[in-house]
């Protein structure tokens, strides 16, 4: 087996679906994989077909993100093996539920793994890449970071964080030789909608992609240098006048005086 000049790149819910995918097609990159998931039977089959179709060595670290004991190893293995070059947040949860019809306990279970294992782990892998000289981060968010309106507003909210911390990261280190982005996607053919308590039946097949398509828009969107990527926008310019307006924003967002519409004179 070669050693791999890419490095190594670390998948998170990397036993299926989207992430699986991810795998697959960084190995063909050629990147080694070390693959994060809870079920390590899953997590095999995966590491075996890749491995064997690829050539690239291929690790798997069975964890539960949720806990605290697992969720350290991995952080462990991000801000200790000098062969990582690459980490793709990509392990998640969803919820379609609106809030009255949602169970607080599962919300909470959400915005640990969605928020805070994802956080912990961008902060075991960035001083690491730093030291390195340079590394990729991509995590992935939603189109409902955006869009919060469309399905429960906990999920939406925890991928709106994801893509605020993407944009925030791309800042502060521009000057650091690290890759940050944030991948959008819209509705997937996964099994997220089932875990999620949903259906894609409900949906129209013209809002369903196949999640190889997406993994490969969403590479060639990092390819081209996208900070953000939204794999199933018909014209990037809509992204982009969303940004410049975004941007044209932020420098009236802190001010000293309130504009002339809340000066509203007290009632005599």
């Amino acid at each position: 087996m070669t050693t791999s000049q890419k490095g190594i790149a670390v998948v998170t819910g990397a036993s299926a679906g989207i992430g699986a995918i991810y795998a697959d097609r960084l190995a063909r990159r050629g990147y080694d994989l070390i693959l994060v998931a809870r079920g390590q039977k899953k997590l095999d089959e995966v590491a075996k077909r890749i491995a064997g179709s690829t050539g690239r060595k291929v690790i798997t670290i069975a964890a539960d993100l949720n806990d605290k004991a697992d969720l350290a190893r991995v952080e462990t293995v991000l801000g200790t093996d000098p062969g990582i070059t690459m980490l793709v947040n990509n392990a998640g949860i969803g919820a379609v539920a609106p809030l009255l019809e949602s169970d607080i306990d599962k919300m909470e279970a959400m915005i640990e793994l969605n928020v805070t294992a994802l956080t912990r782990l961008t902060y075991a892998a960035v001083p690491a890449f730093v030291v390195r000289g340079g590394g990729t981060i991509i995590n992935i968010s939603s189109a409902v970071a955006i869009a919060p309106e469309i399905l429960n507003g906990v999920y939406g909210a925890t991928k709106a964080f994801v893509l605020a911390l993407s944009l925030s990261l791309h800042k502060e280190l521009a000057d650091k030789n690290l890759r940050v982005q944030a991948v959008l996607p819209g509705a997937v053919a996964t099994n997220f909608w089932n875990a999620s308590g949903g259906s894609l039946d409900e949906l129209p097949s013209t809002m369903v992609m196949q999640s190889d398509d997406l993994v490969d828009a969403a590479l060639a969107g990092l390819d081209q240098g996208e900070l953000v990527t939204i794999p199933s926008l018909p014209d990037a310019a809509d992204w982009q006048a969303y940004e410049v307006a975004r941007q044209k924003l932020i420098p009236n967002l802190s001010l000293s005086v309130s504009p002339a519409r809340y000066r509203i004179a007290a009632a005599a």
